[in-house]
C-alpha cells in the first residue's frame, strides 16, 4: 500500500517537492495547501489532488502519513508541531524553526511520539560533500588546521526588497535563509560549532535584514575557521557554496560540482597520488528515479520516503541537527550584538 502524503506552502521549493513527491512510486500525494488561489488553480486544472487553503482542515480531513512544509521559517513551528501532534511523520523546509526553543519542542514531541522527522539541507544528500565528509572521517589530509565555509549569489539584486525573505519576521535575511546551508555542512562535516566570534552582519542592498554574514567558528574539536556568506553577489549566477579545508597533509577544496584533494604524499588505499586529484559530481550522485534541480533534492525524499518504510529513524537532517544549527544561528547573532556594542 503506498503512502499517503501532502505538501504544505507551494512557493519554488514546495512545488519542487510535490513534483518529486507526486513522481515517487509509493507514494500518493493527495492533497496540497496554499493560501494563493492561482497557485492551487493550476493544480485543479492539471491533477486530481485535493486542494486546501487551510492546512489545519487538511489534517482534519486527510489521513496523512507524511507532510512536506515549505512555508516561511515563521510558519514551521506551529504547523510542524499540529502535524506531529496528529501523528504525521514531517519533512520540514529549512532553517528548522526560528528559535532554538521552539526546535527544542518540537525534536522532542517529534522523539516522543516515534515520528520520522527530517529537515531539507539538500547539500547533505550531494555527492561530493558526501565525499568529503568520507574523506574528513578517513583522516587523508592529517590533523585538521583550518576552514573556510563559504556560500555566494545573486538573490538580492536592487534595494526594494518584498519578498518574506526580506523580512527578519519571516525568518528572512542571509544568515537565516543561505548562511544556514554553510553552518548545516560544517557541523555535520567537520564539527560542531561550539562558539562565533568577530561577527558582522552587513546590510549590503537590504533595510530590515543582513546581506551578508562573516564570522569565526570554533568547533567542539577545538579547530577554528571562517563562515562567508554574501546573497547579493552579482558574480554569482546562482547559489554557489564551498568548504575548504586545511590539514598537517593536503588540503582539500569542494562544492557542489567537483572536490578538489591536494596531497603532500600520495595516499594508495584510497587511489590518491600527491599532488591534486579532482573528482566530479557526475561520478559521486546519488542515483534516483526523477531529477528535478539535482539529484540531491529526489535523494533526500527517497531518504524520508525510506525511513518512514522502515519505521526507522537516521541522524541524517534529523530535526536534532536542525536544531543544532538553529543554535549555531543564535550564537553568531549573539556574537553580532556584542561586536556592534563594543
Amino acid at each position: 500500500m503506498k503512502l499517503k502524503g501532502g505538501v504544505i506552502g507551494l512557493g519554488k521549493m514546495g512545488i519542487s517537492h510535490a513534483a518529486i513527491v507526486g513522481t515517487h512510486p509509493s507514494v500518493d500525494l493527495v492533497a496540497v495547501c496554499d493560501t494563493t488561489s492561482i497557485v492551487l488553480d493550476v493544480f485543479k486544472k492539471f491533477s486530481n489532488i485535493r486542494l486546501y487553503h487551510d492546512y489545519i482542515k487538511m489534517f482534519e480531513n486527510e489521513n496523512l502519513d507524511f507532510v512536506v512544509i515549505a512555508t516561511p521559517t515563521r510558519l514551521h513551528y506551529p504547523m510542524v508541531k499540529y502535524a506531529l501532534n496528529k501523528k504525521v511523520n514531517v519533512l520540514c523546509e529549512k532553517p528548522f524553526c526560528m528559535n532554538s526553543i521552539e526546535g527544542s519542542e518540537l525534536e522532542q514531541l517529534a522523539v516522543k511520539n516515534g515520528l520520522i522527522n527530517q529537515v531539507s539541507y539538500h547539500n547533505q544528500f550531494i555527492g561530493t560533500f558526501r565525499e568529503l565528509k568520507r574523506l574528513i572521517k578517513s583522516g587523508v589530509i592529517g590533523e585538521l588546521v583550518h576552514f573556510t565555509g563559504e556560500a555566494y549569489g545573486n538573490v538580492i539584486t536592487d534595494e526594494k526588497g518584498g519578498t518574506w525573505r526580506s523580512d527578519p519576521k519571516e525568518g528572512g535575511g542571509c544568515l537565516f535563509d543561505y548562511a544556514s546551508h554553510v553552518i548545516n555542512l560544517v557541523q555535520e562535516i567537520i564539527g560542531r560549532p561550539v562558539r562565533a566570534n568577530g561577527t558582522l552582519r552587513k546590510k549590503i542592498l537590504s533595510k530590515g535584514v543582513d546581506d551578508a554574514v562573516y564570522s569565526m567558528l570554533t568547533l567542539e574539536n577545538g579547530l577554528s575557521g571562517v563562515l562567508m556568506v554574501n546573497w547579493c553577489d552579482q558574480t554569482y549566477r546562482k547559489m554557489s557554496t564551498s568548504l575548504t579545508i586545511q590539514g598537517k597533509k593536503g588540503k582539500i577544496i569542494c562544492d557542489a560540482t567537483e572536490i578538489k584533494i591536494y596531497l603532500h604524499e600520495p595516499q594508495i588505499r584510497e587511489g590518491l597520488d600527491k599532488g591534486w586529484t579532482i573528482k566530479y559530481i557526475t561520478d559521486l550522485a546519488i542515483p534516483v528515479n526523477f531529477y528535478l534541480r539535482g539529484e540531491e533534492y529526489s535523494a533526500q525524499i527517497d531518504h524520508f520516503i525510506e525511513c518512514i518504510a522502515q519505521k526507522k529513524q537516521t541522524e541524517i537532517n534529523s530535526f536534532e541537527q536542525a536544531l543544532y544549527t538553529d543554535k549555531v544561528i543564535e550564537m553568531i547573532i549573539k556574537d553580532s550584538k556584542l561586536q556592534n556594542n563594543g
